[in-house]
């Protein structure tokens, strides 16, 4: 495949994807996806578009949740519209998220969405992904538009950065270091991790799978594991001598915050239609962050 990627690099660095500058199937383009017309000059040379760009992060959309919202909601809708419009196959990667604070896990892609307050600018993003999901329905219905959709549950792997919020390259990072692991709140609230290789596997199943089109996608790990947990698991895989420290979730975000207490994905659908299973354990993931970090400390 010829690959053409555009990223503005607000999150991201250039040297992220240096390994793959002299591969002549791929093009790097540095612009915004909320330029409508870049967009829509860039779609119609391509056959199909996997639509990742999003601003994302609990911290960021706290911090920044005027400017999250208008990347979210509008940058997809123009995306989406120069697909639907030039007959082209798309992905649109949304997130667990969406289910917000739903106890009844693990989470299907029928589950109920459960958010809080709309007061708590929190939700922002959980909302606007939705919004993004119903946008591609609706061209779906009225233009034809051959889309998948896939919800992310923590995704992780080599060059995240821990910026906004991320835990498990924030964990491994400071245990490295033998520094203290900074575990927010009691440290009881769970996830289920998921190396980015196994996820991209499972985007590009579906992606090109005529049965997918229509539908969403649960992608996700399959080990459940507490926060405390997690950050005991970083320290023996690394053999740190580091210690834990507990962070009130009032010093660690800033005022809007609500905790997910738990997160587990129900991976079946994705599964049975494809064949699909992760190859990265937990541990296996922290390793290979661990092996990234030391290579390019």
């Amino acid at each position: 495949h010829l690959v053409t990627a555009l990223d503005d690099l607000s999150t991201g660095s250039s040297g992220n994807i240096a390994p793959l500058e002299k591969n002549p199937n791929f093009e790097f383009i540095k612009g915004s996806m909320l330029d409508e017309k870049l967009i829509e000059t860039l779609m119609s040379g391509v056959d199909g578009c996997i639509h990742l760009g999003a601003a994302l992060g609990v911290q960021r959309i706290l911090e920044k949740p005027y400017q999250s919202l208008v990347a979210n909601i509008h940058g997809s809708e123009i995306a989406i519209k120069a697909a639907a419009e030039q007959g082209k196959r798309f992905f649109l990667a949304s997130t667990s998220e969406l289910y917000g604070k739903n106890p009844k896990q693990p989470l299907t892609e029928e589950s109920d969405r459960v958010l809080g307050s709309p007061q708590l600018i929190r939700w922002a993003y959980s909302e606007a992904k939705a919004l993004d999901e119903s946008l591609a329905q609706m061209f779906m219905a009225s233009h034809g538009l051959k889309f998948v959709t896939g919800r992310f549950f923590n995704t992780v792997g080599p060059r995240q950065s821990g910026a906004y919020g991320m835990v498990l390259p924030r964990f491994v990072a400071s245990a490295m270091k033998n520094e203290p692991l900074l575990v927010y709140g009691d440290g009881s609230q769970s996830r289920v991790f998921c190396h980015v290789s196994d996820a991209i596997n499972g985007v590009l199943k579906i992606f090109f799978d005529d049965k997918a089109l229509g539908h969403a996608f649960n992608i996700g790990g399959e080990e459940e594991i507490s926060i405390k947990e997690l950050a005991m698991r970083v320290i023996s895989v690394t053999n740190s001598s580091s210690s834990i420290e507990y962070l009130p979730y009032s010093k660690a975000y800033p005022e809007g915050f609500e905790e997910t207490l738990r997160r587990v994905p129900d991976t079946s659908k994705l599964r049975k239609m494809t064949g699909w299973k992760p190859e990265f354990s937990l541990d296996g993931i922290i390793s290979d962050i661990e092996k990234y970090l030391r290579a390019n400390s």
